[in-house]
């Protein structure tokens, strides 16, 4: 174990050699881990119970969705305003040449009048933002008759992670409104649907976790009565944003606009120490008692461990200090790296990060994983997207675990030798539900999939 006086400086980790920090969209990219911004707003929309997507794009840019976005999230459906049923324009040439304006004032007419909803959520695509159709004052025609936004959002101008930032971003200009404040009221962002694969179960650990200090978490998604938990966003006291970098500029726009400050965690907490951690600094920001928190942290953590020991053996008698690695987005494999380091004692080897953060935030990423992992081993960090070239990056390594995409799963000990775990997007070959690593019970989860890869008859 390393203490932080004995870690190198972040001049010096950003000038090793393990470190490499690509500009890798210049190039193309094969089968990158994330799909156009249109996607991110789709599947944010979706993941908003009462909330109908509005395409205004070619017929493709949905039924691309469906097995692009939504079954590669885990194996999930849209519901009934999700995937096939999703409402779009079809653009054909002919409207690339006149327009697709009227098409689309027809459509919302229809939808409003069909869908039983709460919101609705025009997405154009990169057809209309090429040709410049008004959309914003098509939309406009329809905002006394329904609560309706416009979301545009080419798939040029960014991947489905920057789409939920946009989505967030139309919400907080075209919706939102000044609210009294309620006390211990907290907003919970940095979670993307689909892109998340644990999406819906990390959200309602995260709920249920700050419920027991005495805070109010709106989560927002999946939950009844979408858009009243939308329209309450400025009610809160802090807003908290998991990730690294999602959710952070929705954060400063909310503090500006509504004088609401935030709380940044760099990832999902994944097991005791980190929500042990996540907890105390919620609790200093909101002012609850430290004998509450450390009182409940007490409990968890002599539970949470007790728990860990019964599955000893086999990693003792097995695999014990193990190389693994991590193919996952920032937030993901931060919290997963740190906890099989910091928890189990496995050995970190190569970090390929793939949801392409911009470059501002690349260094702190950088610095959260090396800073932040009790051990000598000084894992390899490569920002990747590209199917081949992460496949490339993962040859003639000793890692034992390999915590990834579906992509990998079906040749991961064929051609590295390596166990398999699918833990972020795409995720073709597991369905989830509510199964997922954050919190208290999330690290046991994550420990006991990793387990499960190797145990058997004695």
């Amino acid at each position: 174990m390393t203490s932080k006086n004995e870690k190198v400086n972040q001049e010096n980790i950003l000038s090793n050699d393990q470190i490499q920090i690509n500009s890798y969209e210049n190039d193309s990219v094969e089968a990158p881990r994330y799909s156009c911004a249109l996607s991110g707003v789709y599947g944010t929309t979706l993941g908003i119970r009462g909330g109908v997507p509005i395409l205004h794009s070619g017929a493709g840019c949905g039924i691309g969705q469906l097995f692009g976005t939504l079954y590669a999230g885990g194996q999930s459906a849209g519901g009934n305003e999700g995937g096939t049923s999703t409402p779009c324009s079809c653009l054909v040439e002919e409207h690339v040449i006149f327009g697709g304006e009227e098409k689309l004032r027809n459509l919302i007419q229809s939808t409003i009048e069909i869908f039983n909803a709460s919101l609705f959520v025009v997405i154009s695509g990169c057809v209309p933002s090429l040709i410049g159709d008004d959309v914003d004052s098509i939309v406009d025609e329809f905002r006394d008759k329904a609560s309706i936004i416009h979301v545009n959002a080419p798939g040029f101008e960014g991947n489905s992670f920057e789409g939920y930032e946009q989505f967030w971003d139309a919400i907080v200009k075209q919706l939102l409104t000044p609210k009294e404040k309620q006390p211990k009221l907290v907003n919970i962002f940095g979670i993307v649907p689909y892109n998340h694969v644990f999406w819906k179960g990390e959200l309602l650990n995260i709920k249920n976790i700050l419920k027991k200090i005495g805070v109010d978490a709106n989560i927002i998604f999946t939950e009844k009565d979408g858009l009243e938990n939308i329209k309450k966003i400025p009610s809160a006291e802090y807003n908290i944003v998991l990730s690294p970098w999602q959710g952070h500029e929705i954060a400063e726009k909310l503090k500006n606009k509504f004088q609401i400050p935030y709380i940044k965690f760099p990832s999902v907490p994944v097991g005791a120490k980190q929500t042990s951690e996540f907890l105390r600094k919620v609790g200093e920001k909101l002012n609850i008692s430290s004998d509450k928190i450390e009182s409940l942290v007490e409990e968890e953590e002599d539970r949470t461990y007790r728990f860990m020991e019964y599955p000893a053996d086999a990693v003792i008698l097995v695999r014990p200090h193990s190389y693994f690695a991590v193919v996952a987005d920032s937030g993901t494999a931060i919290g997963i790296t740190k906890f099989l380091t910091n928890e189990l004692g496995y050995l970190p080897d190569i970090i390929q990060i793939t949801d392409n953060p911009p470059d501002k935030y690349r260094e702190s990423i950088v610095k959260e994983i090396i800073e932040n992992i009790e051990t000598v081993v000084r894992p390899d960090i490569i920002f990747e997207a590209d199917t081949y070239n992460i496949r490339e990056n993962l040859k003639d390594r000793p890692f034992l675990f390999l915590l990834s995409s579906s992509l990998e799963a079906p040749t991961a000990t064929e051609d590295f030798g390596a166990l398999h775990i699918s833990v972020s997007f795409p995720v073709y070959n597991r369905s989830i539900l509510v199964h997922n690593y954050s919190g208290y019970d999330g690290g046991l989860q994550l420990f006991e999939d990793v387990i499960s890869t190797f145990v058997g008859p004695l």
